[in-house]
């Protein structure tokens, strides 16, 4: 008798902890199905010019109109190509002394 009620006393342990397991899974799975609300969303003056900007070009350019540039182009200057033909001379002049 002792074993039958050692078997009950699982038998009641391993359901409780099945209870355990599907709460918790409920629990999650509600996680995952409701998707906060991130409201309208909002675009850069920035951002709506770059796009004006590039439509505008693009009309233009099916129209056989005059293209304007949708952003000037960037130069380096005189003083920031040295730094980086320096820095270039260094790296060969390491590298060729760490081949002797």
């Amino acid at each position: 008798m002792d074993i039958i009620a050692q078997l009950k006393a699982e038998r009641d342990k391993a359901a409780q902890q099945v209870d355990a397991l599907d709460t918790a899974i409920r629990a999650l799975s509600g996680l995952n199905t409701t998707r906060p609300s991130l409201g309208p969303r909002r675009m850069s003056a920035a951002a709506k010019a770059k796009i004006s900007a590039s439509k505008k070009a693009w009309w233009a350019k099916r129209k056989g109109g005059n293209v304007v540039s949708i952003r000037p182009k960037r130069h380096i200057s005189a003083a920031g190509l040295a730094r980086i033909r320096a820095a270039q001379r260094a790296r060969w002049a390491k590298l060729k002394a760490a081949k002797k």
